[in-house]
């Protein structure tokens, strides 16, 4: 396999999936077969079983959970978007595992009114109970203004930030041990690079860095832990445990939508992560049209991967925005407004030079040489860049 500097390199798409040259780094075969089908087809599939091997990890992973649950409200915790992965998850662990789940969801200021819909079907339909975390909207505005003057590729940190963050301290400051997710492969196998603005993990060197310089009050109770607090103290020493039911189980997002808009009256979204109005906005017009990097290739190439679309259907859909223009324009200002800026800050802001993390202080070494022993130790096998 071959790859030239991505600067002067041709472009190229790969044959099997929609992953391009907008990867800098991606790599071809003869047959221009990219090395995200590669790592699918060496490292995923062989390790992934959603059938009766998958089926005894499951039980015996419910069983463990349940253990350890004896006496406690609650046996595990799963972070709930009202998106169909962590909606799914949430059904197979009360439904298929049996388990006695704390549903927490936290509240950025984002969401769409079908994402809180979708939460209240599955807390009433499920009988389980929910936490919301509700996040210090003057705070929150304030970073996500940082992270859009700092004129990096990844304007999600902000809220990713405070979903994990939030989850993972209100568990450990509650002794939940289990923390269930919606990670999967069926739907994710294919993981955007880091020049998409996929930045692995939460990182509080860059954070502070960037709201240093851009952000303008203090942040006193924003959830930040650091991806070595999560992955090593918590995980390591403490002992917490990230459970990814929706890897044992047959999980074809068509069916799965299916089957909670059968049992609960759920509502699919048009594209993932559409239950945040801002994500939405970031991934389907502002990182597009600024950038020129569109995070649906990786979207639908898992898809493709994993025989769910075709490689044509993909060819297609990504040939037109999610949005239409109206669409986008009146999203453009409701962002603006929402931060509390005018049309035209924004849009200078948006037609400004554009960086990457790389211009600011962060901690990505340490953070790949992570990544790089979870792969050695076969804890993660997507393709890291």
């Amino acid at each position: 396999m071959t790859s030239t500097d991505g600067a002067s390199r041709p472009y190229q798409i790969c044959t099997r999936c929609i992953m391009d040259t907008t990867d800098p780094r991606i790599v071809f075969d003869e047959a221009g077969v990219c090395d995200y089908c590669h790592n699918f087809d060496e490292r995923i599939a062989p390790s992934w079983h959603t059938d009766e091997r998958g089926a005894r990890e499951l039980d015996a992973m419910a069983a463990e959970i349940r253990k350890a649950g004896e006496g406690k409200d609650f046996d595990c915790i799963i972070g709930l978007s009202g998106g169909l992965d962590s909606s799914y998850a949430t059904y197979v662990a009360k439904e298929r595992m049996g388990l006695r789940p704390l549903l927490f969801h936290v509240d950025a200021g984002w969401n769409t009114d079908q994402a809180v819909g979708n939460i209240e079907k599955l807390v009433d339909g499920l009988g389980l109970e929910l936490y919301t975390d509700v996040v210090n909207w003057q705070e929150m505005k304030d970073l996500q203004a940082a992270f859009l003057k700092a004129q990096v590729p990844d304007q999600d940190i902000p809220q990713d930030a405070a979903f994990f963050s939030g989850l993972y301290r209100f568990a450990r400051k509650h002794g939940i041990k289990y923390v269930l997710t919606g990670a999967n492969y069926s739907t994710e196998c294919c993981r955007e690079p880091e020049e998409w603005g996929a930045y692995p993990g939460i990182d509080k060197t860059l954070i502070g860095a960037i709201h240093k310089r851009f952000g303008t009050r203090e942040l006193k109770t924003f959830p930040l832990i650091d991806i070595l607090v999560y992955k090593i103290w918590y995980q390591r020493f403490l002992g917490m445990k990230i459970v990814k039911p929706l890897n044992l189980v047959p999980y074809v997002k068509k069916d799965a939508e299916a089957e909670l808009a059968r049992r609960f009256g759920w509502q699919p979204f048009q594209h993932k992560h559409h239950e945040s109005r801002f994500t939405r906005f970031y991934e389907d017009y502002w990182m597009p049209r600024k950038f020129g990097y569109e995070k649906r290739r990786a979207h639908f190439s898992s898809l493709i991967m994993t025989g769910q679309m075709t490689r044509e259907a993909a060819l297609d859909r990504i040939s037109r925005p999610e949005m239409d223009d109206h669409f986008q324009a009146q999203e453009f200002e409701y962002v603006a407004n929402k931060l509390d800026m005018t049309v035209e800050e924004l849009r200078r802001i948006f037609e400004g030079p554009n960086k990457t993390f790389h211009d600011y202080p962060n901690k990505l070494a340490l953070i790949r040489l992570g990544a790089w022993v979870m792969k050695v130790l076969g804890m993660e096998k997507r393709l890291f860049r």
